[in-house]
């Protein structure tokens, strides 16, 4: 395979991967209730701070999957 066609098809999964478990955090952010931590009428700064965890959430769980897969794809090298 051409390796800017690999390098095409990584970088696709790993935008969706990174979206996909950034979507996945917000939803389940969703749960808590954090707008008892913050002053009333603070509706930006609460929205915000849902979009922000779910970004850093998202992102973590997104590079740890991504990781565990490209190591256990060059996990055969160490036998050969």
């Amino acid at each position: 395979m051409d390796l800017y066609n690999t390098f095409g098809i990584q970088a696709g999964i790993g935008i969706f991967s990174h979206i996909f478990f950034i979507g996945i955090s917000f939803y389940a952010l969703q749960s808590l209730r954090l707008e008892q931590l913050f002053k009333k009428g603070h509706t930006f700064q609460i929205q915000l701070i849902y979009i922000l965890l779910s970004i850093a959430i998202g992102s973590s769980v997104s590079n740890f999957i991504l990781d565990i897969t490209s190591w256990s794809q060059q996990l055969p090298y160490l036998f050969s």
